[in-house]
């Protein structure tokens, strides 16, 4: 992580940590999972910011020197396997690099995804 902080109080200090064009982009994934899970409530959780719902979490984010990630848990990264074919993936992540956009309509369908997977019958 670029900017390291021993102790994280919120999401607003994590991303403080980071140059302007990472805090934009992580920024931007912030808004996104809040305008998609109004009712999730931000947390610090595996030292990287999490957005949980109805006491599970929803999905996590977290800046690096060259990319954002997002980890929607392995089920989400399974469930979207084409849609991430063009960005490196791990187990339950995957990253976006700073120097392209954000996909912002599949990190929409893929929160999406995470609250029905939470709320089944919502």
């Amino acid at each position: 992580m670029v900017g390291a902080v021993t102790e994280l109080s919120s999401i607003d200090d994590y991303i403080a940590g980071f140059p302007a064009h990472t805090r934009d982009l992580l920024e931007e994934i912030r808004a996104i999972i809040r305008r998609t899970a109004p009712e999730a409530t931000e947390t610090i959780s595996y030292a990287i910011p999490t957005f949980d719902l109805d006491g599970r979490h929803l999905v996590h984010f977290a800046g690096f020197a060259r990319h954002v990630g997002l980890y929607p848990t392995p089920n989400g990264v399974e469930e979207f396997a084409a849609a991430f074919a063009p960005y490196k993936t791990g187990k339950g992540s995957v990253q976006f690099r700073l120097d392209q956009p954000l996909p912002r309509d599949l990190i929409e369908r893929v929160v999406r995804f995470r609250i029905g997977q939470i709320r089944p019958t919502a």
